[in-house]
């Protein structure tokens, strides 16, 4: 299946001399003779400056997504008036996201020759500002509204930041792009990690802050002190979201100036704008087209998001060996489930962090592939572990939480963002922007597909 001679045509733009803007050799008489091979590591200088500041916007991009997640217990006190609302809602919530992500970054894929990428950035930004404004007003306003009233607005809510991280997600990786440095697309993914890392950390900890619960109070009280919490919870999350989105708004600025510096040195100056300047540069590019210069690095990213997202079904019901009277406060389900979390989260993200070190297969795309279809093994792997207290085949935490979480995150990490790097190392130079807007498309797309097929998974476990 993955023969020598196929690696042999997916080989790196390395030499322009020999290998044409597709991948395959061309004969030497046809070099246009600029000195300026594609598809060559010809980026800007690395900064670490730049480098944090794209790592900012890798938080940014999920962070919202992750809230919506980590505020689930404050939507069940808003929808616990209505069962079937309250069965649905987050299953209704990620559908929407993952649908409307998906379409905005099909649609902005299809819109690259006046494509103005870091106005995206700045407008996604600002849309997740006014959204989460008004989330936060909500937690403590207008606490009358039926449950079926406020998930319309909560569903109008995730609508519109899923247009945002759309927007976010196609134009910051399209941006790092064109910078030439691969370390910036690695940037972003480590924020992306982060933005997982955090949420599940605050679930934790809020866990560990309360009061072992008093039995013998009285339950109408020790419902209202939950459902205060949760509000007081939901109002942190969505206020943390909104100052995120400003400082990486007002961080970002500094980049955008720069990047447009680095245009008019590099363009002629008879262009009357930067924006012109760049969409003069850019070559407009079919999906088609960048897909077979990146079938196995797309396949590969796809197929990593899809197998992923079966992890979160099996999180949330998998439960410590200790009996629940028994346990430490920290095994109880109701901290033991973010700490499952969280460990995935922390193998994701050293998982993305190794990929700055040397060692490196994004050369190596068709074994990135075969290495995506393995990580299926570790699907069977959660069926070993206690799912919903039933008993475990494998009697231990341990192996739940450091063989199989933190295993199945950091190959998840690292797969991830070896192929969202080497993406750049297969196309041309005024293809980088389109590049990066591509492989966030599958990325996306994985991400989908692994939410629709794990539903349907759901209940065999």
């Amino acid at each position: 299946m993955f023969s020598k001679d196929a690696e042999q045509d997916y080989a790196p733009l390395t030499d322009s001399v020999t290998l044409g803007g597709d991948g395959f050799r061309r004969d030497p008489e046809d070099d246009d003779g600029e000195g300026e091979h594609p598809g060559t590591d010809d980026g800007e200088p690395f900064s670490w400056f730049e480098y944090c500041i794209f790592l900012l916007l890798g938080i940014a991009m999920l962070w919202a997504w992750n809230m919506f997640l980590a505020a689930a217990p404050y939507f069940q006190t808003r929808f616990q008036d209505n069962e079937n609302i309250l069965a649905h809602f987050q299953s209704a919530i990620i559908s929407v996201g993952c649908v409307t992500n998906l379409s905005s970054m099909l649609i902005l894929a299809q819109l690259q020759s006046k494509a103005s990428y870091p106005k995206r950035i700045l407008f996604s930004l600002g849309i997740n500002i006014i959204v989460f404004v008004l989330l936060s007003v909500s937690t403590s306003y207008f606490r009358m509204v039926s449950a079926s009233g406020y998930l319309a607005f909560t569903l109008i809510m995730v609508f519109f930041t899923s247009i945002a991280t759309g927007l976010c997600q196609n134009g910051a990786f399209a941006f790092a792009s064109s910078f030439g440095r691969p370390e910036y697309i690695q940037a972003i993914m480590t924020g992306q990690a982060v933005a997982g890392v955090l949420p599940s950390v605050a679930q934790i900890l809020s866990v560990l802050a309360v009061p072992a619960p008093d039995h013998w109070a009285n339950t109408t009280e020790e419902d209202a002190a939950m459902n205060h919490e949760n509000t007081t919870s939901a109002f942190i999350y969505f206020l943390t979201a909104t100052i995120i989105s400003i400082i990486t708004l007002f961080a970002a600025i500094p980049l955008i100036r720069r990047h447009n510096r680095i245009v008019e040195s590099r363009m002629m100056t008879s262009m009357t704008s930067v924006e012109e300047a760049e969409q003069a540069k850019r070559k407009v590019v079919s999906m088609w087209t960048l897909y077979k210069k990146l079938h196995w690095l797309a396949a590969s990213v796809f197929l990593c998001f899809t197998v992923t997202m079966f992890f979160p079904v099996f999180t949330q019901k998998i439960v410590s060996i200790i009996p629940e009277d028994r346990a430490p406060r920290l095994f109880r389900s109701a901290a033991f489930i973010p700490l499952g979390f969280l460990v995935w989260n922390l193998g994701d993200l050293c998982g993305r962090l190794i990929t700055l070190l040397p060692f490196s297969m994004r050369h190596r795309p068709a074994m990135l592939f075969l290495l995506a279809v393995l990580r299926i093994g570790f699907l069977p792997m959660y069926l070993l572990c206690n799912i919903q207290g039933r008993g475990a085949k494998i009697n231990s935490d341990t192996f739940y939480l450091f063989v199989v979480q933190l295993g199945f995150g950091a190959t998840n990490g690292w797969l991830s963002s070896s192929c969202m790097m080497g993406a750049n190392e297969y196309v041309d130079e005024g293809e980088r922007e389109a590049a990066g807007g591509f492989m966030a498309v599958n990325l996306v797309a994985g991400l989908t597909a692994g939410s629709l097929l794990s539903f349907a998974a759901a209940g065999v476990s």
